[in-house]
């Protein structure tokens, strides 16, 4: 069993690459993308499965509530958060659509779908990117290594150089958390 500190070095080795791996521009092109879609009021859907749902209720909390500055609540939503829409489309239809159906329901030309999928290959994250961009709403996907299939789909890719779920999680937590903080200084303005 590794050690804490080989744990430690192991999250401190994936960011360090992913800070060389991950293009400033493109996460400067997630952070506009989604100041402007909320400075105009358009919404901002987030969906994932299992620690990435929660990341995405993570996400539409600090952004409805407040991250670091008392601002205007913004329009955040996570696509896993209403259980009763989650498991009656699930059940009736299927789970492979059911972010899907709310970006259906929810997008709007103008605003962004922010997918997270450590593999970039969750049928249901890649089928709400599929409908997002038929809604002419930026994509934006957080994945690990090489972005899956949703990759391609995506108008920004945030792909951490890594295939292990936990230490891309962690990676993803600081990028979101730059993220809202950017979103929010430029809304605060």
């Amino acid at each position: 069993m590794a050690g804490f500190r080989t744990h430690i070095d192991a999250s401190r080795d994936v960011l360090t690459a992913a800070a060389a791996a991950i293009d400033e521009a493109s996460v400067e092109r997630a952070v506009v993308a989604i100041q402007a879609a909320l400075a105009a009021d358009k919404p901002l859907l987030v969906c994932g499965n299992g620690g990435s749902a929660a990341d995405a209720m993570h996400i539409a909390g600090e952004l409805v509530g407040r991250y670091q500055k008392e601002r205007r609540a913004l329009r955040a939503m996570a696509l896993a958060a209403d259980p009763a829409v989650l498991t009656a489309w699930s059940n009736d239809y299927s789970y492979d659509t059911a972010f899907a159906r709310q970006v259906e329901a929810f997008g709007e030309a103008g605003g962004v779908l922010l997918a997270l999928s450590t593999s970039g290959n969750s049928k249901n994250v890649v089928a709400a990117a599929d409908v997002a961009r038929k809604k002419t709403m930026t994509v934006i996907a957080l994945t690990g290594a090489g972005g899956g299939k949703l990759g391609p789909k995506a108008d920004v890719l945030l792909a951490v150089p890594s295939t292990e779920t936990p230490l891309i999680q962690q990676v993803h937590i600081c990028i979101y958390h730059y993220l809202c903080a950017e979103v929010e200084t430029r809304i605060a303005r």
